[in-house]
């Protein structure tokens, strides 16, 4: 039997009993899925404490293949331990820096390895609103299905959600019980312990870690979808069947959570009831971020007539959500636009970026921005927001042209010698993603 044909075991027994806990999984980790998981991680991403990147550590396939044999058998004997994290800081787009940890490489191939093991376990258990870091599914599925959500249902309010530190404050007790709900194997349970026990990093000084996961982990991903899909999925899903008067809808995206609600009762109700429910478990819903907004296609019409403004906005993945209207028949139209603040951020980082290129050739320049504004147009390009991909991409034709006319020794570089660098290297914008709806009802036919 294939490595493939023993994963499709695993996911079919854990389909066939919702309740069944797997005694031995750890056999599943072989060198063959360890040397996949070492050729799935990304082969830039920094070194962790042990200083080895990805492109050392496989520089010659022989050697490669030795470190693998003897990591497999380190794993499987018990001798493994997993290293510290290594601190690092990376900027939000309020300007705040948000801590990652960055584990070392062989840690990063055993947690890619068990991850896909414990997945074939899980995804026949996790919700389908729950969209998060799951094979096969993606930040713009989320988005589709919050959109799809809200133009076709009675949605008359929305929450919107934030938990505070989550990644931060996750309870290590309380996962260790969630993950034995379905994982009875104590070989994987002691790795678990190993990674989350780890400890920190920051400038030589070593800090334990008794809550939390660290943001960059290879498995802390898996690891939230399993608290989240307890403590609020399963949670979420009942209350509405149980509770809820009108309609409700629930899409997350790992600890990003938006939910719309046909009665604000029902919203006001389920906020309350979430709060007691969180801090059964160590978390808490950030009280300036959360907030319950009249959202959708009568919001804009009822506030008219009770003389206030217009429908209050929310953001999500990215995207600010917006009460709109069609041009042509004036119906309802949620309205998606690249939020403000990560455009600006963005901008920031290509202002950076083009002063530390300063002295390099025009070709490597415009090379790496056709990257930049193919990759921006690539996740942002959904329908309806042309406007704003318009707007950063002639920010960033501004800011490479004040760049090179500051840089010139030969006078002033005009307009019509710059133009056919920005033709040659600089993408046009245009909407590259299929209509929210067309792709949602490919994907779920029902």
């Amino acid at each position: 039997m294939g490595e493939a044909d023993c994963l499709r075991g695993v996911r079919g027994a854990a389909t066939r009993d919702k309740r069944m806990r797997f005694t031995a999984l750890l056999h599943h980790v072989t060198v063959a899925r360890l040397r996949a998981s070492f050729f799935a991680l990304k082969r830039d991403a920094a070194a962790g404490i042990d200083a080895v990147t990805w492109r050392a550590y496989g520089a010659d396939e022989t050697i490669l293949e030795t470190r693998l044999v003897e990591l497999h058998e380190r794993v499987h004997r018990g001798s493994y331990r997993a290293q510290p994290s290594k601190r690092a800081y990376i900027p939000k787009a309020d300007g705040r820096l948000r801590p990652l940890g960055i584990a070392a490489l062989e840690d990063k191939i055993v947690q890619h390895a068990v991850g896909m093991v414990l997945s074939q376990v899980y995804e026949a258990d996790f919700l389908g609103f729950s969209y998060g870091f799951r094979p096969g599914r993606g930040q713009h599925d989320a988005l589709d299905a919050l959109w799809v959500g809200l133009m076709r249902t009675r949605v008359n309010w929305v929450l919107d959600a934030d938990i505070r530190g989550f990644f931060d404050t996750l309870d290590h007790g309380c996962l260790r019980q969630f993950v034995e709900h379905r994982i009875a194997d104590l070989r994987i349970l002691r790795l678990i312990e190993k990674w989350l026990h780890a400890g920190v990093s920051e400038d030589g000084q070593w800090s334990p870690t008794t809550v939390g996961t660290p943001q960059g982990a290879v498995i802390s991903p898996l690891l939230a979808n399993i608290y989240l899909h307890y403590v609020f999925d399963l949670w979420v899903q009942q209350w509405r069947t149980r509770h809820a008067t009108g309609v409700v809808i629930v899409v997350r995206y790992a600890d990003d959570i938006v939910l719309g609600f046909e009665h604000r009762q029902d919203a006001e109700q389920c906020l309350a009831a979430w709060q007691v429910r969180l801090q059964q478990f160590g978390l808490a819903l950030h009280p300036d971020k959360t907030r319950l907004l009249e959202f959708g296609r009568f919001a804009a019409e009822r506030r008219k007539r009770r003389g206030e403004d217009r429908p209050e906005t929310f953001d999500f993945l990215g995207f600010t959500h917006i009460c709109g209207k069609m041009r042509t028949t004036g119906k309802f139209l949620v309205q998606r636009k690249s939020v403000s603040k990560r455009l600006r951020a963005k901008l920031q980082q290509v202002k950076a970026e083009l002063h530390r290129r300063w002295h390099e050739p025009v070709p490597e320049v415009g090379e790496w921005l056709r990257r930049v504004v193919q990759g921006w147009f690539n996740y942002h390009a959904v329908p309806g927001n042309l406007p704003s991909l318009q707007r950063f991409r002639s920010q960033v034709i501004w800011l490479w042209l004040r760049t090179l006319r500051r840089r010139s020794q030969r006078g002033r570089m005009s307009w019509t010698r710059f133009k056919p660098y920005v033709d040659v290297w600089i993408p046009r914008a245009r909407i590259l993603h299929p209509a929210s709806a067309l792709r949602f009802d490919a994907k779920h036919p029902r």
